[in-house]
């Protein structure tokens, strides 16, 4: 949408009723404006600069009686142009740095603490996706026999992530035979992308798929898919912060409760929400509110994204909430929150 010129006055007064709603979740008048901000403007042309602010489609009021509440414009225009630097308070920083560096070093319990860090400082649904196996590139695989008859699959990616998958095994597969096998799949396809192996293993593995070990290459060939597919939606993500996000003064109403509680319910739709493409920005960093939202699931809620890195993989750390939203504090949170994961990720695998 390519948005009016405002001035300033018409900014001025957008930013504070902004400010004012974040604040109160109460429908913003002239009058209460005039009063807590100073800005040098009598009610009444307040009254008139808010009225100009809703004809243009940046406010708009539930009653005619009521003061204004922001649009999904309004919301929009104050993050491009109008909101305080993102910027977050030295002790909030000690505060992550602390607890990420005190943390069990498994990956796991890294991405579990940053959700929990993430949700506790914005007061919002925080949700952290796992590395996409997909982009992530083979350091080596190990073949282990195990009991009756099954191979356990052990892949280690360059990242530092390690993926396991057991296979069944027919009875005709000799199993003395892994050994050799395992030399030549780690000799043709290490430093691959699982996503290049996927497409590429039937011609990489050809000129031995007829010799002695075929019925080990064969089941592999039958098993590409499974062994190199990304994890599933539904565990590749940590969400917390359920408890902050309905005590938010907008689910005291029935309707939007319900709402929120079908959307924590629904991880899935959180998840491939937070995957989608971001912004082609250098920070990674995305912003999405209300009807922006690809799902009308997420219609009135804001959510705030960012990749954070894990060798040549990528995960995704953001927040979910109503639209009256901290978006300054939540993004230096969230901004600060993928460097230090990524960082803490780096060492860990070092």
């Amino acid at each position: 949408m390519v948005f009016t010129e405002l001035t300033d006055r018409e900014k001025s007064v957008l930013r504070y009723v902004i400010h004012q709603f974040i604040l109160t979740a109460n429908p913003v008048g002239s009058r209460n404006i005039s009063k807590r901000y100073n800005i040098g403007y009598s009610p009444a042309t307040i009254r008139n600069i808010m009225a100009d602010l809703e004809d243009y489609g940046f406010l708009n009021h539930p009653h005619i009686s009521a003061g204004r509440i922001p649009t999904d414009d309004g919301y929009r225009f104050y993050v491009d142009s109008l909101m305080d630097p993102p910027k977050l308070k030295k002790s909030e920083k000690k505060q992550i740095d602390l607890k990420i560096e005190r943390t069990i070093t498994e990956t796991d319990d890294l991405l579990r603490l940053t959700s929990m860090l993430l949700s506790g400082l914005t007061n919002q649904l925080a949700c952290v996706t796992y590395p996409k196996f997909d982009n992530a590139i083979l350091e080596k695989i190990q073949l282990v026999s195990l009991f009756s008859k099954r191979i356990l699959v052990v892949l280690s990616l360059k990242s530092g992530l390690v993926k396991t998958i057991t296979l069944e095994v027919s009875t005709n597969i000799t199993l003395q035979n892994l050994p050799v096998v395992q030399s030549i799949l780690n000799q043709r396809l290490s430093g691959l992308r699982f996503s290049e192996i996927k497409k590429t293993f039937k011609e990489r593995i050809e000129d031995v798929y007829n010799s002695k070990y075929k019925p080990i290459i064969r089941l592999f060939l039958e098993s590409v898919e499974k062994i190199f597919e990304d994890i599933k939606v539904s565990e590749k993500s940590i969400i917390t912060g359920t408890k902050n996000i309905l005590s938010q003064p907008e689910f005291e109403n029935h309707e939007e409760l319900q709402g929120i509680i079908e959307l924590i319910e629904d991880k899935d739709v959180i998840v491939h929400i937070l995957q989608e493409n971001n912004n082609n920005n250098k920070e990674n960093l995305k912003i999405v509110i209300g009807k922006e939202n690809n799902n009308s699931k997420l219609e009135n809620f804001s959510m705030i994204k960012k990749e954070y890195k894990l060798g040549d993989a990528s995960g995704v750390l953001g927040i979910v909430g109503p639209k009256r939203m901290h978006y300054a504090k939540s993004i230096a949170v969230i901004v600060y929150l993928a460097e230090t994961l990524s960082h803490a990720l780096k060492n860990k695998k070092s």
